[in-house]
């Protein structure tokens, strides 16, 4: 599970055997996670966060979209 990205308490991240779905990346804080497909940016799933919150965490994948997106592609085409 590698690490893409950590801000404040989020870690970005995506799974190994995840290769083949489209291009997404899980966020954690404690034991709430949520997942964002990143082209087009939406969310997928969603266990423990508020609205509130997943909002806020729309905005910083939003703000990391292409760093995500290169840190994606970097772990599962090398």
């Amino acid at each position: 599970m590698p690490t893409l990205l950590t801000v404040g308490p989020y870690r970005f991240f995506c799974y190994a055997g995840n290769q083949d779905e489209p291009q997404h990346v899980h966020i954690e804080r404690d034991q709430d996670e949520a997942k964002f497909w990143l082209e087009p940016l939406r969310l997928q799933s969603n266990r423990g966060f508020s609205r509130r919150e997943i909002n806020r965490i729309q905005k910083l994948v939003e703000a990391h979209q292409e760093q995500l997106l290169g840190g994606w592609n970097e772990f599962f085409t090398d």
